[in-house]
């Protein structure tokens, strides 16, 4: 029996002045409230439960690909050990499930929801209740100069590659704010998205922010364990139709969530995935 639901999205409208929307990393310490320039706009959405069909959704097709495999470390509170351990263990499964020849992670975020502290640290990541895609096809194309040799960016550009996260809950299943992924074959490529710049302390990068449509396709796979994975496409350099460019996602309070049960807590890792 599927466990479909129904999520309170929250997208994105472009600031009414017309000037280039924005969002700062950290939200204000004083109120907790993020710094942004662009307006939430919350649709109840309907949600999938994909349990037991999960198969059906490939990176390829639908922008995601859920799989399941136990990662050997599994502390996650030291990022100096999930570097170590962690970061060799995924390169070596996002190559098994996609057939990559190489892989760059270039980070992690770790996200322990706790309501009522601001996010603002990367010590107090919270989940996303934004419907996004991390990436551009410019702050993507930013990424391999940023973190791959002068040396080697300009041929690796060459080659079709991608920005993948994998995903997984940590410490007990994902019950409370589970994420939701849109199936790429629902987005209007040229009307859904919204670039947004995302102010660092020290840098810009930019987002897509994502504007309603109502014919979203929305998925999740319902009491996600540690066991579990999911690999989430923010870019492809493939962009003639053939493959899924894409998959918006959002963290989302599902109405359905028990009393007590215990707060979400996820590792995503970022990578860059090139093929030969």
């Amino acid at each position: 029996m599927t466990s479909d639901t129904i999520g309170a999205l929250n997208y994105y409208l472009a600031p009414p002045d017309g000037s280039r929307p924005y969002t700062n990393i950290n939200a204000d310490s004083a109120t907790g409230k993020p710094i942004r320039n662009w307006i939430g706009d919350q649709h109840d959405m309907h949600v999938e439960d994909v349990r037991g069909k999960e198969d059906l959704y490939k990176l390829d097709s639908a922008g995601f690909q859920y799989g399941r495999e136990a990662a050997k470390h599994t502390s996650f509170l030291n990022d100096a050990e999930i570097e170590r351990e962690y970061y060799p263990e995924s390169i070596d499964l996002i190559k098994r499930v996609t057939g990559a020849t190489s892989i760059v992670i270039f980070d992690h975020t770790i996200r322990r929801r706790r309501p009522g502290e601001p996010d603002d640290s990367p010590q107090k990541r919270q989940p996303v209740p934004l419907v996004h895609v991390d990436q551009t096809t410019s702050s993507s194309i930013a990424r391999v100069h940023r973190h791959l040799p002068p040396t080697e960016a300009p041929s690796l550009l060459r080659r079709r590659f991608q920005v993948v996260n994998i995903w997984r809950p940590i410490s007990h299943a994902a019950v409370d704010w589970p994420l939701a992924l849109c199936d790429f074959r629902s987005v209007d490529v040229k009307k859904d998205l919204l670039p947004v710049a995302l102010i660092y302390p020290d840098r810009e990068g930019e987002t897509f922010g994502i504007k309603y449509n109502p014919n979203h396709q929305w998925k999740y796979m319902k009491a996600m364990t540690p066991e579990e994975f999911v690999l989430i496409k923010c870019f492809d350099s493939i962009q003639d139709g053939s493959v899924a460019r894409l998959t918006p996602h959002t963290g989302f309070q599902d109405p359905n969530t028990p009393e007590g049960t215990p707060l979400r807590e996820s590792i995503e890792l970022r990578a860059l995935v090139f093929y030969d």
